[in-house]
């Protein structure tokens, strides 16, 4: 039966790349990965890394590395290798991590070898870890005096938790969540669970109390000390009382220096330094050295 020459070139391609592939089983790696795995564990509990292979033979060599920025070994030649060693153990392919810190978050690799009769085969697993840790206790900025009217941010901020956590304001125990009820607050203020930014628009006297921030993720939660927040209205009156003192105050000096000029007291002054003992002392030498002159003339 005649083929086409569409047909003979395609049984021709399929001939090519089934003698391709016969030669890289016989002369190298015949590799296989299967799906990512991830694990998700809470810090300071343990975790499985599994290996997902065929069962362990005699002849199998096993070995698992950290990925990252470098690939570092964490059983090699039937050891665990670094800080492994003293908190991990093996459990057939699986590795089993006692005591698990935020260090230890990264991708994993298993790779087993082992001979056949095509060459050596390759198999490789891939394991996400990912270490919840719950927050530190936060930062926060809590100004302990402030003007009634002006703008005023209180922030708070943790660094350690994972999932990041979300932030809560406390005003003398009580939640500041939502928008502030009529009659309980004087000013209006806007709170940011995500950046922990409590900020006052216009602040009162009525805002005045002990605050505290708290960070919660679904690990746990902490929260800083309490700190308390004076809110300090400007006495307008008082003011204006002061300055008019200040102004009467420069008022009664500038007319007493006026007084004293025109009664010539600035210049009798000068008057007296003219006939004090010291000028008079400058003439009679003046007077002594003339006649001393005229003598021996």
């Amino acid at each position: 039966m005649a083929r086409s020459p569409q047909g003979l070139l395609m049984l021709l391609l399929l001939h090519y790349l089934m003698v391709a592939l016969d030669y890289h089983k016989a002369n190298g790696f015949s590799a296989s990965k299967d799906h990512r795995q991830e694990v998700t564990v809470i810090e300071y509990q343990e975790a499985i890394l599994a290996c997902k292979t065929p069962k362990r033979t005699t002849s199998s060599r096993l070995e698992w590395k950290k990925l990252g920025r470098g690939v570092s070994l964490v059983y090699y030649q039937q050891a665990l290798q670094g800080d492994f060693k003293d908190r991990a153990e093996m459990i057939d392919f699986n590795i089993r991590i006692k005591n698990v810190t935020r260090n230890d978050a990264g991708e994993y690799r298993c790779e087993v070898s082992a001979p056949t009769e095509q060459g050596q085969n390759l198999q490789e697993d891939t394991v996400m870890l990912e270490v919840l840790v719950a927050p530190a206790v936060p930062s926060c900025e809590i100004p302990t005096s402030v003007m009634s009217g002006s703008v005023v941010e209180l922030r708070c901020q943790d660094k350690e938790g994972n999932p990041a956590p979300e932030y809560i304001w406390f005003k003398d125990g009580t939640s500041l969540l939502g928008n502030p009820k009529g009659g309980i607050h004087n000013s209006s203020y806007t709170m940011n669970t995500k950046s922990g930014i409590l900020q006052f628009n216009m602040i009162s006297k009525m805002d005045s109390g002990e605050y505290y921030c708290e960070a919660r993720n679904s690990v746990g939660h902490r929260r800083c000390s309490g700190k308390r927040m004076q809110v300090d209205v400007l006495n307008i009156s008082g003011i204006i009382a002061a300055v008019v003192v200040v102004a009467f105050v420069v008022s009664v000096c500038g007319l007493s220096i006026c007084y004293a000029q025109r009664k010539g007291y600035f210049s009798k002054e000068t008057s007296f330094q003219k006939g004090s003992p010291e000028s008079k002392a400058t003439t009679m030498n003046e007077n002594d050295f003339k006649h001393t002159k005229s003598f021996i003339i």
